[in-house]
């Protein structure tokens, strides 16, 4: 009969335990997904449930092309702009790398990201296996994402605010609050990202490190986030603008307020693609029209082309680092 040394049943019993705590995180994480997936699949269905599969292909095919280059011009654009997020967070961490190689590891987490919906953990994840291969650790990564969290909240802050200023009937339909309110929340949400530019712009003798343990950003990289930000997110309002604008005349402020509306439900609920989220906002801001064809369209133009992009990108580099290791 055999015995085993102490010790190593320790190490076993130890490894047994982190693996089943593994297997029950990611069992916990798939379940969110599923969960997310089907919600999302439930309200799409219940936005295109009244129309026939003929009905949907007619009012796709009806929009026209050059407003289908547009929407794909400013949805490009916003890929674009977000491969700075990751580019300003890499100087932020102090860990520079190339624009290439942060355009590289944003676009293929964030295109993916976008539709598998809990941003944070899907595009955190695929972050990693391009980042780690460059010398950044697990550490480095969790606050690249951080970064770009937060270069989110001020783009969409900094939006929400311009757009309830400028259109606020639209925020009134949405929120069902008195105009006095809304443009106070829209005067709140543009002062948000300049209270945090000028946080950043306090000499660091009289900062308080307490109140923000990590390393603040400089005024200038502050300023890039408020910038990046909010031109991503004006880039996909005027890609969903471009898409509805065949169908209704509807103002860019408008379309922004519903899209930062249900952008917000997006990242609230963590529902993949904000499927069935972006289309009923947008029903309600446009009642009674027929808007199944370019929500199709924008969904495709934004979500599943860059998709398809970024699985093939990814798929190219795996094949080209496994080659590498060889």
């Amino acid at each position: 009969m055999s015995t085993a040394h102490p010790a190593a049943t320790r190490r076993s019993g130890g490894l047994l335990a982190r693996m089943h705590a593994i297997a029950a995180s990611r069992i916990f994480q798939l379940g969110f997904f599923l969960a997310a997936a089907l919600l999302g699949v439930g309200l799409l269905w219940h936005a295109l449930s009244r129309y026939s599969f003929e009905e949907i292909v007619a009012a796709v095919t009806a929009v026209r092309g050059w407003r289908l280059g547009l929407a794909a011009g400013f949805a490009a654009a916003s890929y674009v702009c977000l491969t700075f997020f990751d580019y300003l967070a890499l100087r932020w961490i102090e860990r520079p790398l190339p624009y290439r190689q942060a355009a590289l590891a944003s676009f293929a987490s964030l295109s993916l990201g976008h539709s598998i919906g809990f941003a944070g953990l899907s595009s955190g994840a695929i972050r990693y296996r391009f980042y780690s291969r460059w010398g950044l650790g697990a550490g480095d990564v969790a606050q690249i994402v951080l970064f770009c969290g937060v270069t989110v909240g001020l783009g969409l802050s900094m939006l929400a605010g311009i757009s309830m200023m400028a259109d606020p009937a639209t925020a009134q339909s949405l929120l069902r609050l008195p105009e006095a309110t809304l443009r106070t929340l829209g005067l709140a949400g543009i002062l948000v990202p300049l209270a945090y530019l000028a946080w950043a712009m306090v000499p660091e003798r009289f900062a308080r490190r307490t109140f923000w343990r990590l390393r603040r950003p400089k005024a200038g990289l502050a300023l890039a986030q408020i910038i990046v930000g909010t031109v991503n997110f004006a880039l996909v309002a005027a890609c969903l603008h471009q898409a509805l604008t065949h169908v209704a005349e509807v103002s860019y402020p408008a379309v922004a307020s519903a899209y930062v509306a249900a952008n917000t439900a997006t990242l609230i609920t963590h529902v993949p693609g904000g499927l069935g989220v972006v289309e009923t906002v947008v029903q309600h801001v446009l009642p009674g029209q027929d808007l199944i064809g370019p929500l199709l369209v924008f969904r495709f133009v934004y979500f599943l082309a860059p998709l398809l992009l970024g699985l093939a990108l990814l798929g190219i580099t795996e094949v080209v680092e496994k080659r590498k290791a060889r």
